[in-house]
């Protein structure tokens, strides 16, 4: 636990005054809450089990997070001889829950995605709020998770897969360049807009070491830029979620105030209040104390147990076609309309040879598609995506190599073990389990053939019997140092 006056001296002088005048009275409270430990939240995938179930099974102690009907912190987490920490221990990497900073979780229920719509996360690494969305929509529908960054995209793709998302497509673009493939295409977007991090401070200690004065104006001139493109991917009756993590008011009612300016096709909704969330108030940008801007919400660290967040829902009117002249017909991925239909039926003969040898269920052969070596299941609703870069456009399966088939991590981790014909189902402690996520091969009697493992039942990934011996297939990338 660190001094607050230690804090206080870390803290840029400028951002201080600045915090000063905006909360008054109350930031001596704001002060005194930096020397607290931050919280550590855990938001159950319902995807994988329920939050009921969950609780119940938790190794650690859970407090509710009051505006997430799936959120938890985690109470007086000590690093005891025996303890495995959250992100270590084998539900995580079964996907059980995804480790998340409390007020982010927010996002996802205020714009509270349904099955079969067509959502867009535009800023979406490392998948937070992304697997949130995905969980609400139950794998039905289109989820495009976007991230401009080419490193962080993989991050995201990574947790997607381990939080066993199957109707997402990762792409790695630009806003402007998405919006002239999407416009007025999405049901509900989410932009968590890059900000300067100031509700982050207690955290980060980058965060509070980048900070300049001139930083929150800059980053609020790029968020007014990025929202313009989020705003031509929404159809007309959709609904928007702008976030945050900072405190500045340039940031965030400043820019929404600006948007509802230059667009009275747009409007504020409310959503309702939980404990912790307070609105804003209109008179920080210098508008009427009853002007609308009073129905996005912010959290403050000093009222509740997470980081500082903001968040505004938008919706677009009916009846607006101001981009439609940008819109372009719904048709395959070039690089999948190459091949010819003698490769397809390959392709589709191959799979189901290893769908009918190891997994109850079939796949739908029109929504089977292969790039390069890789199989994929692609959404029904797919849309246009020509000439975008896509890191996956869809549920990856698996490769081909000479008609054999081998099964991808993201194929073990969409599954429920019982959708397996062969399992190694395993015990929390097995010795097994973490010899398994080392990458250790391991002595397992049983006849030859791929088998799905399990931790209490939740899949954790694939390995290949032969003579008796389970050869690891969990990805490279996320074997644990012995």
């Amino acid at each position: 636990m660190k001094d607050p006056q230690n804090y206080y001296q870390e803290l840029p002088e400028p951002f201080l005054k600045r915090m000063q005048v905006l909360l008054g009275d109350e930031f001596d409270a704001y002060l005194s809450c930096l020397h607290q430990s931050p919280p550590i939240g855990i938001r159950v995938n319902t995807l994988k089990i329920s939050r009921e179930e969950f609780a119940r099974i938790s190794p650690y102690k859970l407090s509710p997070i009051p505006w997430c009907s799936t959120g938890f912190s985690i109470d007086d987490l000590i690093v005891e001889k025996g303890i495995i920490t959250p992100g270590k221990h084998p539900y995580h990497s079964a996907g059980l829950y995804y480790l998340q900073e409390p007020s982010a979780m927010i996002a996802g229920e205020v714009l509270f995605p349904q099955p079969g719509e067509k959502i867009l996360d535009l800023a979406a690494a490392p998948g937070g709020k992304t697997t949130h969305l995905a969980s609400f929509m139950g794998n039905k529908g289109l989820l495009v998770a976007n991230d401009i960054h080419p490193k962080r995209v993989w991050d995201l793709a990574e947790n997607l897969e381990r939080c066993g998302v199957t109707n997402a497509v990762v792409t790695n673009e630009s806003p402007e360049r998405l919006s002239n493939h999407f416009s007025d295409f999405f049901d509900r977007v989410l932009l968590d807009a890059p900000c300067s991090g100031e509700g982050m401070f207690r955290k980060s200690e980058r965060a509070r070491k980048e900070w300049k004065p001139e930083l929150p104006h800059s980053c609020a001139i790029r968020q007014s830029g990025i929202l313009e493109y989020a705003a031509r991917m929404l159809k007309p009756g959709g609904y928007m979620a702008y976030t945050t993590c900072t405190f500045s008011t340039e940031e965030n009612e400043g820019v929404i105030a600006k948007f509802l300016d230059e667009h009275p096709e747009f409007d504020l909704m409310t959503f309702t209040h939980a404990p912790g969330l307070l609105p804003s108030k209109p008179e920080w940008i210098g508008l009427p104390q009853d002007h609308k801007i009073n129905r996005t919400m912010r959290i403050w660290p000093f009222k509740t147990s997470a980081e500082g967040h903001y968040i505004a829902l938008l919706t677009k009117n009916e009846g607006t076609d101001k981009y439609k002249q940008n819109s372009r017909t719904k048709q395959e991925i070039y690089s999948m309309r190459t091949h010819k239909p003698r490769v397809i039926s390959t392709v589709n003969a191959t799979l189901n040879d290893f769908a009918n040898e190891n997994i109850n269920f079939q796949f739908d052969n029109k929504q089977i598609r292969l790039v390069g070596s890789y199989v994929y299941c692609i959404p029904v609703e797919m849309p246009d995506i020509t000439g975008l870069t896509v890191i996956h456009p869809g549920w990856w399966l698996g490769s081909i190599h000479k008609d054999r088939f081998t099964p991808s991590h993201a194929l073990a981790m969409g599954i429920r073990q019982d959708q397996a014909r062969h399992k190694i189902r395993l015990k929390l402690g097995d010795l097994e389990i973490s010899a398994y996520l080392s990458g250790e091969t391991f002595h397992n009697t049983g006849a030859d053939g791929w088998v799905l493992l399990t931790v209490d039942d939740f899949p954790i990934g694939w390995g290949k019997r032969v003579q008796n011996v389970v050869k690891n297939y969990y990805p490279h990338g996320l074997r644990r140092l012995s």
